[in-house]
């Protein structure tokens, strides 16, 4: 069963790419995610998975179709406005955590709300706290050269629920860390989703893609199947 009300939608999906040769990256895509689901997109190289993502992360527009995100059309909205609706809406974990290596920690999980206005003492104090969450607290300070790989995932998770989403989307968050951290990393995704966070994979990993509830195969562009297991 969905946990909530409709998040996403998307309906005709389509991105086209013209670099001389024209590619269908999309074609056609329909799907829908209820808040508090727990999503896993799987595909092989060239199915259009990291398309995907970044047209749900409101990092890029589809061609044609309708992209709903908290009930809101943002499928051709201008670059300002998507930025606006990124900052928002929407958390980010890369494979490569994506932390600028000459700022400290504290500093990395403050910058979504430096950029979304927050006054600078509710930054610090969110930051703080949600360091804490992560089991950072004593990190706050250290730059991420200091830090294992664990623990700059878990800074970058930090950062991308500072602002309290309403998605968080991963891109092969543990392709970066070895297995035992990696395993520690998904228990952390566990967590977040069992508090009721939509979070939504994308990986090339069957074991990744074992934590979510759901999962979307995408084969050349389409989704191929889309399954929900059984909490």
């Amino acid at each position: 069963m969905a946990e909530g009300s409709p998040l996403i939608e998307l309906s005709g999906i389509w991105k086209v790419y013209n670099g001389g040769v024209e590619v269908q990256a999309l074609r056609g895509v329909d799907l829908q995610v209820n808040r508090g689901e727990y999503v896993a997109i799987m595909g092989p190289s060239g199915s259009g998975k990291s398309t995907l993502m970044h047209i749900l992360g409101c990092l890029d527009n589809p061609t044609r179709g309708s992209y709903r995100l908290a009930g809101e059309e943002v499928g051709n909205l201008p670059p300002g406005r998507l930025a606006e609706i990124r900052n928002r809406f929407v958390g980010f974990v890369f494979q490569a955590f994506n932390l600028l290596p000459r700022a400290s920690i504290l500093r990395n999980v403050e910058l979504p709300l430096l950029y979304g206005g927050v006054p600078r003492t509710e930054r610090r104090e969110r930051a703080l706290s949600m360091l804490a969450r992560m089991g950072l607290a004593d990190r706050a300070k250290h730059y991420p050269s200091q830090l294992s790989g664990g623990q700059r995932q878990r800074a970058a998770i930090a950062r991308a629920l500072v602002t309290n989403p309403a998605v968080l989307l991963a891109d092969e968050p543990t392709g970066n860390l070895d297995q035992q951290t990696g395993a520690e990393v998904m228990a952390l995704f566990d967590e977040i989703n069992a508090q009721g966070q939509t979070v939504i994979l994308v990986t090339h990993d069957p074991q990744v893609a074992s934590h979510a509830r759901r999962l979307v195969r995408l084969v050349d562009g389409r989704i191929a199947e889309d399954v929900r297991s059984e909490p």
